[in-house]
């Protein structure tokens, strides 16, 4: 199975952002993966629209946008507008989740659930019909640098057997170690978010890495 490799832009170098994008196209990123931030869902600020817009000029895949804000209903339209192909929400933070994943996939974007750790497949079951991707959170969302959370195994491995069923994408985000990627990749997982405990701030080139995590 081939994995989906997300590089998190969160963790890019702003300094050099254009030539982050190309490096990473380059080496073979399948998506884009951007958090958005509103200081309220989640106690921190993420990238910003203008952030957005320069990403998805530079590249010609996939670009995500996972919004950890409340009433995220009120800005797919915008998400969809400057270039966005995947559009995530957190199903709390929305009074009608199905509505709003609907909206996404009416305006021919991908719909994707972002489930919390604390959040049980329980109380999201029925949005799984409708739904193109499912991110599991193996960290609180917010912030960077956190350790992967063990009891979310258990989530992803009944989402991998659900898979059958919805026909979804699983991605799995937070500390994602390349032990991670060799793990959970022969569990059944689809794809993953890059950041720091893997791709970031490493002494290899990003081709380097992603040809590595390719093989194990």
């Amino acid at each position: 199975m081939q994995k989906i490799l997300c590089p998190s832009m969160m963790c890019a170098d702003y300094a050099s952002l254009r030539e982050e994008v190309v490096k990473l196209d380059l080496a073979g990123a399948d998506i884009f993966h951007i958090d958005v931030m509103d200081g309220k869902f989640v106690p921190n600020f993420g990238m910003g629209l203008q952030d957005i817009e320069f990403i998805r000029k530079n590249t010609c895949k996939l670009v995500d946008a996972h919004l950890m804000i409340e009433d995220p209903v009120d800005y797919v339209e915008l998400f969809s507008r400057i270039g966005v192909d995947i559009i995530y929400i957190h199903p709390e933070a929305d009074k009608h989740p199905s509505r709003t994943l609907q909206k996404i996939k009416s305006l021919s974007k991908y719909a994707g659930i972002a489930i919390n750790p604390g959040t049980s497949i329980e109380t999201i079951s029925e949005l799984l019909n409708i739904a193109d991707y499912v991110l599991v959170m193996a960290v609180n969302p917010g912030f960077a640098g956190q350790k992967f959370i063990d009891f979310v195994d258990r989530k992803i491995q009944r989402l991998v057997k659900l898979k059958e069923e919805y026909n979804y994408k699983l991605i799995v985000d937070g500390a994602i170690s390349c032990e991670k990627v060799s793990t959970l990749s022969r569990e059944g997982v689809d794809g993953f978010v890059l950041g720091t405990s893997s791709l970031f701030g490493k002494d290899k080139s990003y081709k380097e890495i992603m040809n590595y995590l390719r093989s194990i």
